[in-house]
C-alpha cells in the first residue's frame, strides 16, 4: 500500500466514525419522552395519596385537575362512562357528598417507561351517609393509568368497580 492510499483509507475511516458518532449524538439529543428517567414504583403508587388528598378537600374541580383532558373514568358508583372534564367533575360532585376516604389494600405497579405507568389493585373507601352520618366501607378493584404530560403526572384512564363478591 502506498502512503497516499493509507492516508485516503484513514480519512474514510475517520469520516465514517464522525458520521456514526454524530448520528448517535443526534439520536440521544432528540430521544425525547421515551428516554425520560423512569419513576420508581413507590413514586407511582404515591400518586394515589395525592388523589385521595384531593378527595378530602371536597372540591370536585381539584380532583378533576388530576385527570388528563382526554381521560376516561369508569367510576365505582355510576353507570356512566366519563370522557371529559365536565363528566368527571359531575361524578365527583356526587361522590364527594359521601366524604370518601380511600385506602389501598393491595397494589401492583407497572412502570412502562419514563412517562407512563399503571397502578392496579384493590382499595377500600369509608363512606359517610350525608343524611344519617352512618359509615360503611366499600371495597373495589381499581386501575389507574398515568401519563406524564407537560411535566405532571395525569390520570388518563381510571377504572373502579365494586368487588363482585362483597
Amino acid at each position: 500500500m502506498t502512503r497516499r492510499s493509507i492516508t485516503k483509507r484513514a480519512a474514510v475511516v475517520t469520516a465514517t466514525a464522525l458520521v456514526a458518532l454524530g448520528t448517535v449524538g443526534t439520536v440521544a439529543a432528540t430521544a425525547g419522552p421515551e428516554h425520560a428517567k423512569k419513576p420508581t414504583k413507590t413514586e407511582i403508587a404515591g400518586l394515589f395519596t395525592t388523589w385521595n388528598a384531593a378527595l378530602q378537600t371536597g372540591d370536585a374541580d381539584k380532583v378533576a385537575d388530576l385527570y388528563a383532558k382526554d381521560a376516561v373514568l369508569l367510576p365505582t358508583v355510576s353507570n356512566k362512562v366519563r370522557t371529559d372534564r365536565a363528566g368527571i367533575v359531575d361524578y365527583f360532585e356526587h361522590f364527594l357528598k359521601n366524604k370518601p376516604v380511600g385506602k389501598k389494600v393491595h397494589t401492583i405497579v407497572n412502570v412502562l417507561d419514563g412517562n407512563s405507568a399503571i397502578d392496579t389493585g384493590v382499595y377500600e373507601f369509608t363512606l359517610t351517609d350525608p343524611k344519617t352520618g352512618a359509615k360503611r366501607v366499600v371495597e373495589a378493584r381499581y386501575t389507574y393509568e398515568y401519563e406524564k404530560r407537560h411535566g405532571q403526572w395525569k390520570i388518563v384512564n381510571h377504572h373502579s368497580s365494586a368487588m363482585p363478591e362483597g
